[in-house]
């Protein structure tokens, strides 16, 4: 039987879900990484017709409750994990390896969003596509970052809080778009100013040079979202704001926490509005 990366390399890009879906169960964080940019280039490099045959094969279904990943980091309930300080080496590497396990599930979030959704326009493919593609990267320096401290990703404990969203949202295109980018990944928009200005107290420079790469790239990931979001409230003919509001307080009530980053969350498609609405929930 072919692995699942022998599968991908006979896949070419016949039909995105299954090539997506191949990436999505590798385990191996090395080789997702590998597979996730061969399958985002072979994508670009793909003319306009060929990318539409590409998402028009739908008989591929495989259903993905957990995506592939190593037997490491153990996954535990969030409020096990110990508080992050940089005061100790081992401190600074348990914070960078968060951040990587963060980047290593966003890798899958952003392949699950291609594999899960079908019938959606041929441009959402190609963005959530260059999401997997960067997230990829940002896995990869912080993977890299990490190793220099001494520690490799697996060392610590971490938690499942986004692939679960994933699963509270798995059977709606929408609700996907409003709750992960717009909520979970937003929160990324808020907390990392403040990450690299700790970083930045230690003379830690390598890895502040990291993670404003990972920000600046992580704005258009929530603009990716609030772009899909707004075609699909308008397709569905339902209020933007309203709908948003609406899914706030349904799934994620109580999960936003100060302080907001307003520049951040208007440059990724939030309105006054809603920043408004949220820093009321504070």
């Amino acid at each position: 039987m072919a692995t699942p990366t022998e599968k991908l390399d006979s896949l070419f890009m016949e039909n995105l879900f299954e090539a997506a879906y191949q990436c999505l169960i590798i385990s191996d964080p090395d080789d997702k990484v590998c597979r996730t940019k061969k399958l985002c280039a072979a994508w670009r490099n793909l003319s306009v017709a060929d990318k539409n045959h590409a998402i028009s094969e739908l008989q591929f279904s495989e259903t993905v409750t957990e995506p592939g990943r190593p037997d490491k980091p153990t996954l535990v309930d969030p409020r096990k994990l110990p508080r992050r300080s940089i005061s100790s080496p081992q401190g600074v590497a348990a914070l960078l390896h968060a951040i990587t396990h963060i980047e290593f599930n966003a890798i899958n979030l952003a392949l699950d969003a291609v594999y899960r959704f079908r019938e959606m326009p041929v441009d959402y493919y190609g963005d959530w596509l260059q999401v997997a593609d960067e997230e990829a990267n940002h896995f990869e320096l912080l993977n890299n970052r990490l190793s220099e401290t001494g520690y490799q990703y697996g060392d610590f404990d971490a938690h499942n809080g986004l692939w679960d969203m994933a699963m509270c949202t798995a059977h709606d295109v929408m609700i996907r778009m409003a709750l992960v980018p717009r909520v979970m990944e937003a929160r990324g928009l808020d907390v990392t100013p403040g990450i690299i200005d700790r970083f930045k107290s230690i003379g830690d420079d390598d890895s502040v040079g990291v993670l404003e790469i990972i920000m600046r790239e992580e704005v258009g990931h929530v603009e990716i979202g609030s772009r899909w979001f707004h075609y699909l409230c308008d397709k569905r003919a339902l209020p933007r704001e309203g709908t948003y509001l609406d899914l706030m307080n349904q799934y994620a009530k109580g999960k936003v926490k100060p302080p907001l980053h307003r520049d951040a969350r208007l440059s990724a498609g939030f309105t006054e509005s809603e920043i408004e609405y949220l820093e009321g929930m504070l």
